[in-house]
């Protein structure tokens, strides 16, 4: 199965075919018509499509589901944008198990396989580090960028560990305390830094330098240790903690540009790498 993804693109290829999609609400939406074109074989998608959400709705209670997928526009080979029935991946994995063609057979194995992974990881949470390694491996990355990233992963779940056990019980809350950080350390929230290295739905840390991981780092590991010290309960005395943390990799940051004349933060991301690799894969 050939299948090349381009995440700042709003097209992607599978088997040499053409899937528009658009970024909507934080995450990527995908043209239907353009999946069932290509893993049904039928001459005519949109007719297949109706005819299956028809199927689904009467047999399969696709209700809930249904609600679930919008209209966006999407440009045409005309060149003018018209509204096209879209889902999320998590909708689209759900239709295409519904679509009885040998083509959409390698998308079923893969989900199969998926899920068994991540039983597995549940059990073993060692697996899942070692996937992520091979991961970070085929997209391009360095052993020595890799170990970095590897173990921010660590000191981050340490840190949300440190959070969860001390009343800060929500991914608002999370964000907020994590967004604390990086302003103090490197001067932006995460949003900001996306924006600055030209990202969308990208992970930020999956395009961070060497440098810029390290202060990552150093902000959370700083923030944990203030954490423990302080005995910080609830999310405003945590918010203290995250804001004293960051600090401390921020004035190590603003020693180092001084002496250095360099700038740790940068615009640089590994867009451009990754999906080099993706299309040789």
């Amino acid at each position: 199965m050939s299948k090349n993804i381009m995440p700042n693109e709003r097209v992607i290829a599978f088997n040499d075919n053409q899937i528009r999609r658009t970024f909507y609400q934080g995450e990527w939406w995908f043209s239907i018509i353009d999946i069932v074109s290509v893993l049904s074989g039928s001459n005519n998608s949109r007719r297949y499509w109706s005819d299956l959400k028809r199927q689904l709705v009467e047999q399969e209670d696709f209700i809930q589901l249904y609600e679930k997928i919008v209209q966006l526009k999407l440009e045409s080979t005309d060149g003018k944008k018209y509204s096209t029935d879209c889902a999320n991946t998590e909708s689209i994995f759900r239709i295409i198990q519904s679509i009885p063609s040998p083509k959409a057979e390698p998308f079923k194995r893969w989900l199969a396989k998926v899920g068994y992974e991540r039983v597995q990881e549940i059990e073993d949470p060692e697996l899942a580090s070692q996937r992520a390694r091979e991961i970070y491996k085929a997209k391009g990355y360095d052993e020595a960028w890799i170990e970095k990233r590897m173990r921010g992963i660590q000191i981050r779940e340490e840190l949300t560990d440190e959070w969860k056990n001390r009343n800060v019980d929500s991914q608002t809350e999370y964000a907020i305390l994590t967004a604390e950080i990086s302003k103090a350390t490197f001067g932006l929230t995460p949003s900001e830094y996306k924006n600055l290295k030209g990202l969308e739905r990208e992970n930020l840390r999956d395009h961070m330098t060497d440098l810029e991981l390290i202060f990552t780092m150093l902000g959370e590991a700083s923030t944990t240790e203030i954490t423990r010290k302080n005995n910080a309960q609830g999310f405003v005395e945590n918010c203290v903690a995250a804001r004293s943390g960051g600090e401390v990799a921020g004035n190590a940051r603003k020693d180092l540009e001084k002496r250095t004349g360099k700038k740790v933060v940068t615009q640089q991301n590994y867009l451009g790498q990754t999906q080099k690799r993706f299309k040789e894969k």
